[in-house]
This record gives structure tokens, C-alpha cells and sequence, in this order.
């Protein structure tokens, strides 16, 4: 696992200082090595964190055989020696996975080489003869990849907070993004929260001339996959248990595969069914206990410790567990604008970030079960947006939007008056809140209406951000979504889509790069979600059981006494800490000055709904934290600048 950058410059040679400045701004990536390729116009910087031959023979950025080719890239190619058997042709120099990715573009061209490769991938590749630049990212987004023009030079990073070292003048905050950010807790591919700056896409490459680029103008990404080719294809009409065995040894291919490594591994374990899975089969194949890392809290309801424990004793793991007190969560949000190049509001990034502490103490390589939710429909929310829109489309959209006019009408004030006779605390504020959110409701026009909302922190983020217009994303996109595609299937696909790569796999990555520690999904190896994505509907929520198919394969490695238990977020007490220890910190960031003197948010409507989540009227704390964590980002760039 690494960090790349690169400088195109539109007229003039490439400053190799400023390339070795971006390069060292990821030194958090790649802490083992560090290197700078330089021609004419063209820049490319590595930080390298040794995972797979850590001689020499492994540095970056790398030169093909040819000569032609030049390459920095983070990730790892978990077929790179099934690849490298096919370059027969090919006078090795090491045996890193860098050198089978290189050779075999050399050999095959870009397009071909990815449709080839399995991994997590984010690359860029200069083509010497033809001033070709191509940057690409893996299938599901798992590595990250930012780029575009800052004034006359087109740059990337693998974080965003590398261009900082930039003399930028014009790195204007994108409003529109900022919008985004708080409906989402996220910003979205291909956004990003600076003006001009893009995320590429999962799945997609974006290639540049190096000698005719016209600054400013980007070229648009290439799809090379994606997941929505599998909704087309009839599903998988097989026995139960035809379809175990195929989905067995495609996971078990994924975990052996994701076990290579010539440094220390082990595996992410909450005791729920994705990672117990994961580590069970880490444990077939490995000739010893696998480590495996819990965090545990002191506070019970947060808490995974316990059932990550037992299930650790059953398969016979080195087991490591370390509890936290609600103190040291505490102090981590210090350390979010550092975690985090770009608003982020995902608060679970806090115990990602200390459980990846605690493995990188022990190992270099951790396995996680990331990806099962969207995968085998393992989100509560989706049975419960069906249940809504189920008894919403009984009654027919004019008598739902008169009924809905009618609350919007109500005399809250009058009726705020009466309440206390019968025993409700009324008060008009909060009840007009009420009523307006049974009016949203009720206005639901469709299917992806009902999700849409239930992904969202602000309803109305442009009526929150000065001057912001939220971008179009799989969420809102109505051309793109059908009502030929279910609703179970399309709210898993939009989160493979949008929620995963933008949320978790950001976090994710984030969390564990921080320390150093390069961090395996096993159940995002593209077949074996092309796989997933084929299964009848029976196998993915048939009867009222989500992830039937995980349970039935992980039950053959641990009886489901140890597993059978309600789902559980890795999340923290964020309404309570917004009341009580974070209280100080939270009003001091949102005061009106405050808000006025920044330009970018309506002060009222925040405020208004801080008054009323510390009086405990309602619980805001997602949608505060969201503004909360763009206000620390805002102060942490300003002290930076």
C-alpha cells in the first residue's frame, strides 16, 4: 500500500522540488521508501509501504523492461502471479506485484490488463512515446485517487491534502460539494470539496495528452466496469446448495489470495457474520492462529468486544482486544482533519482509526469483512424503506400530497397551546417539525424518494449552504433508476455504488493509512460480487433472512450461537458526547459570528437545530456532526494556510 502523485505542467519543465513535496505529504502511506521520476513536462512521486518483495527491486516509480512505460501505483494485484505466468516473454527483476502490473500494460495495453487484473488498484501510467498519461482506479473504488488542474498544472494524488504544498492561489472551496457533504455525511465521486479537483470513479480510467492538454479541460473517465452490467443478466437459478458451494470457493479464492503478503497479517474480527467469515477461512488455510484485532468500549451498547471474543476462541485466533474508555474517543476527534483531506462526517472513522492503532502494533496487513452488507442486503434500512413505500403507495399521490398541505397549513401555534391540557409537553417549534416531517413523508413520489431521504442528514442542504446547488448522484439520478429494478436491488446497488466506495472504503482507507497499515476486502473481489449481484432474490432476503447465504457458510466454521445476534453499527455515542464533553467544543465552532465570518453556512436553521438537540427536543448529532466536521476541516485548513 502507498501514495502517489504526479505533476503535468502545461508549458515549461516539471519542478522535481515541488513532486518530492506532494510525494512526502503521503509519507503516512508509505513510510518505507520514497521516489521521484522526472521528463521533461511529466512528475511522478511514491511513498511505498513494503507488502510484497521488500528489496529494492520493488522502488517507485518503476520503468518497464521497454522503457516505454513508467508507473507509480497503490494497491496490490492479488493475481499478479497468474499474470505473471502468462508473460512468458518477460526477464524478471524482482517479484513484486508493481513489476506484473507494468509489464503486463507493456504487453497488453491499459484496457486489457485491467479486465485482467484482480485487486485494489489506484495507478497512473506514462506512456514515453506518445505523452500519455492514464490514470485508473480498482472495480469497487477500494483505493482512492483525486486529480485535475491547479492553475497550469494538471496534478493527482492518492489524498487530497497532498496538493496543500501547491502555490494554488484559486483553491476555491466548491459549494455545491459542501451540499452534498451534508446530505451524505460524504463527499461523492467524482466531486470533490475543491473547485476543479475530481475523485475518479470506481471503475473507470481518464487519460491525458501531455503534450496538447488544454488547461482547464479534463478528459471525461472510460468505464471499463462496473456492477450495473450484471443487473441485465437472468439470476442464478440453482439449488441452494450449488449456489453455496460456487459462493464458497469463490470466497475462499478471495481470502487465500488476499493472504499473501511478506509481512506480518491479520484480520479485523467484530464477531459479526462478514468478518467472522473472513477470519474462518483465514484460519483454514493458514498454518497457524491468525491474529485478529477487537476494540472493545465501555459503554455496552457500542460495545463488539464480547461476541469478537468468542468467536476468536472457537476458531482458535491469536486474539488481541483492547478497551477503550469514552476518553480516548474523546481525544481521537483531535485528529478527524487529519484522518480526513476533505469534510468527512462518518463518525464510525473513530473506532476504525483506533482499532487500526491497535493491529498495526502487530502486523503490517489486516483482513476486514467490508462489503457484505451491500452485497448479501444487510442493512437494516432496507427492509424498513419497503415497509414505508409498502404502505405509502396504497394511498394515491393527490390524497397524500392534499393531506400533506393540510399539516403544512396546520395553526401549530394554536394547537402547541392545547397540548400541555392533555398531558404533551407542546411546544410550536418542535411539533411544526413533526408535522413537516409527516409531510415529507407523505410527498414521496416513488421508491427512491423513500431511500433517498432515509440516506440523508439535511433534507434541504441547499437551503443550508450560501450559494451551494448539491450535485446529481446514483441517489437522485431518476433517468438512471428504473422501476423495472426492484427496490431491494436497487438500494443495494445505489450503496455499492455510492455509500460504499464514499463512505465506508473511504474510512476505511483513511483510518488504516494514517498508521501505516494496508487494509484487505476480500468480499469486494469484483467476481465474487459479480457473483453476488446474479443471486435470486431468494438468497439474498428470501423469507425475512438477509445474508442467508453467509449464514449458512459461516455456520459450517461457527455454530450461529456465537453469531446469532442483532446487527450492530461500529458507531459512538455522538447525540450524548454533542451535550456533554464535546458540548464546548461544538458551540464554539457554531457560534453566528462564527458562521457569518465564514460565508458558507446559514447560521439560523443550524443553530436552531443545535438549541434543539442540546435540550434534548430531538437527536440532530448526525446532521450537526456533518457541519461540526466541515467547521474543524474550515479551521484546520485556515491554520495550515
Amino acid at each position: 500500500m502507498c501514495g502517489i502523485v504526479g505533476i503535468v505542467e502545461a508549458s515549461g519543465a516539471v519542478d522535481g522540488a515541488l513532486v518530492t513535496r506532494l510525494r512526502d505529504r503521503l509519507t503516512h502511506r508509505g513510510p518505507d521508501d520514497a521516489g521521484t521520476w522526472l521528463e521533461a513536462n511529466v512528475g511522478l512521486g511514491h511513498r511505498r509501504l513494503s507488502i510484497i518483495d521488500l528489496s529494492a527491486e520493488g522502488h517507485q516509480p518503476m520503468v518497464s523492461a521497454c522503457g516505454r512505460y513508467v508507473i507509480v501505483y497503490n494497491g496490490e494485484i492479488y493475481n499478479f502471479n497468474e499474470l505473471r505466468a502468462r508473460l512468458t516473454s518477460v526477464a524478471w527483476r524482482g517479484h513484486s506485484d508493481s513489476e506484473v502490473l507494468l509489464e503486463a500494460i507493456a504487453a497488453w495495453g491499459v484496457e486489457t490488463t485491467l479486465q485482467r487484473c484482480v485487486g485494489m488498484f489506484a495507478f497512473a501510467v506514462y506512456d514515453r512515446t506518445r505523452g500519455e498519461l492514464t490514470l485508473a482506479r480498482d472495480a469497487l473504488g477500494i483505493k482512492p485517487l483525486y486529480y485535475g488542474w491547479c492553475g497550469r498544472r494538471f496534478v493527482f494524488a492518492s489524498e487530497l491534502g497532498a496538493l496543500d504544498v501547491l502555490p494554488w492561489s484559486d483553491r476555491a472551496i466548491c459549494r455545491d460539494a459542501l451540499a452534498s457533504m451534508l446530505r451524505y455525511s460524504n463527499v461523492p465521486a467524482p466531486y470533490s470539496i475543491y473547485e476543479g479537483i475530481s475523485k475518479l470513479v470506481p471503475g473507470t480510467l481518464v487519460r491525458l495528452d501531455t503534450r496538447t492538454a488544454t488547461v482547464g479541460e479534463v478528459p471525461a473517465p472510460h468505464v471499463y466496469w462496473t456492477p450495473r452490467t450484471q443487473l441485465s443478466l437472468p439470476p442464478r437459478e440453482r439449488s441452494a446448495e450449488a449456489l453455496d458451494e460456487q459462493g464458497l470457493e469463490l470466497l475462499r479464492g478471495a481470502v487465500t489470495s488476499q493472504m499473501v503478503a511478506d509481512v506480518p497479517l491479520g484480520a479485523f474480527l467484530s464477531g459479526g457474520i462478514d468478518s467472522s467469515l473472513v477470519v474462518a477461512l483465514m484460519q483454514e488455510s493458514a498454518g497457524e492462529p491468525v491474529k485478529t484485532f477487537t476494540i472493545g468500549f465501555d459503554n455496552a451498547a457500542y460495545d463488539e468486544a464480547t461476541a469478537a471474543r468468542r468467536v476468536a476462541a472457537h476458531l482458535g485466533t491469536a486474539h488481541t482486544e483492547l478497551v477503550m474508555g469514552e476518553q480516548a474517543l474523546l481525544d481521537a476527534t483531535t485528529e478527524l482533519p487529519a484522518l480526513c483531506d476533505e469534510p468527512f462526517g462518518d463518525s464510525s472513522i473513530l473506532p476504525t482509526y483506533l482499532v487500526s492503532r491497535l493491529a498495526r502494533e502487530h502486523v503490517t496487513v489486516c483482513l476486514s469483512g467490508d462489503g457484505g452488507d451491500e452485497l448479501f442486503w444487510g442493512y437494516n434500512r432496507y427492509p424498513w424503506c419497503e415497509r414505508v413505500w409498502a404502505r405509502l403507495e396504497r394511498v394515491p399521490l393527490p390524497v397524500r400530497h392534499f393531506a400533506a398541505r393540510v399539516l403544512r397549513a396546520a395553526p401549530v401555534e394554536a394547537i402547541a397551546r392545547h397540548l400541555p391540557s392533555v398531558g404533551f409537553p407542546g411546544r410550536a417549534g418542535r411539533l411544526n417539525d413533526k408535522l413537516a416531517r409527516v409531510a415529507d413523508v407523505l410527498e414521496y413520489r416513488n421508491q427512491a424518494d423513500v431511500y433517498l431521504d432515509f440516506m440523508s442528514h439535511w433534507k434541504d442542504p441547499n437551503g443550508v449552504v450560501i450559494g451551494g446547488r448539491e450535485q446529481i448522484t446514483v441517489y437522485r439520478d431518476a433517468d438512471h433508476w428504473t422501476t423495472e429494478l426492484p427496490m431491494w436491488r436497487r438500494m443495494a446497488t445505489q450503496d455499492l455504488l455510492a455509500y460504499l466506495p464514499n463512505d465506508i472504503l473511504t474510512k476505511v482507507d483513511r483510518a488504516s493509512m494514517r498508521v501505516g497499515l494496508e487494509s484487505r476486502v476480500p468480499l469486494l473481489d469484483h467476481r465474487l460480487v459479480e457473483f453476488c449481484m446474479a443471486l435470486p432474490e431468494s438468497e439474498l432476503r428470501g423469507y425475512g433472512e438477509p445474508k442467508r447465504m453467509l449464514k449458512r457458510l459461516l455456520a459450517r466454521f461457527v455454530p450461529r450461537s456465537l453469531t446469532d445476534r442483532p446487527k450492530q453499527g461500529f458507531g459512538v455515542p455522538m447525540a450524548d458526547w454533542l451535550r456533554a464533553p464535546l458540548k464546548v467544543w461544538a458551540t464554539d465552532l457554531l457560534t453566528r459570528q462564527r458562521l457569518v465570518d465564514d460565508g458558507y453556512l446559514e447560521p439560523t436553521a443550524i443553530l436552531n437545530m443545535l438549541d434543539d438537540h442540546l435540550k434534548r427536543r430531538a437527536d440532530w448529532s448526525a446532521a450537526l456532526w456533518n457541519v461540526l466536521m466541515f467547521q474543524s476541516w474550515l479551521e484546520t485548513r485556515r491554520k495550515r494556510a
